[in-house]
């Protein structure tokens, strides 16, 4: 259940950062299963590929004290935008700033879930 309202947090975190910067952060997008969609694939990025990625940039990561982390993030965005038809990113700054608020809310999300 969990993993769930996770999910659905993330779709509408999407969906929210998509509207509410009109296309400027995240291409807005029309309906709600694309964002949906967007979420799951962003999930599956994230437990298989992330990992990976991480390691390999390592050391770039430990350079930067931890701030290659935001590109390594904006790289699993642009993978989902490469995977879901519909969800489209603008730029590189523009998505290392989406990938910031994504990670903002999942932390948020996480602390909320957790407390029961």
């Amino acid at each position: 259940m969990r993993f769930i309202l996770s999910m659905l947090i993330s779709a509408a975190a999407i969906f929210g950062i998509a509207y509410v910067s009109e296309g400027a952060l995240l291409a807005p997008m029309e309906f709600w299963p694309t964002a949906v969609l967007a979420a799951i694939a962003l999930a599956a990025t994230n437990a298989v590929i992330k990992p990976i990625l991480k390691l390999l940039t390592l050391p770039i990561t430990l350079l930067t004290l931890g701030l290659f982390g935001l590109v390594v993030n904006a790289i699993m965005l642009y993978i989902v935008d490469w995977i879901v038809p519909g969800f489209d990113t603008v730029g590189f700054l523009e998505t290392v700033l989406a990938a910031v608020i994504l990670a903002v809310v999942g932390a948020v999300a996480g602390k909320l879930l957790d407390k029961d």
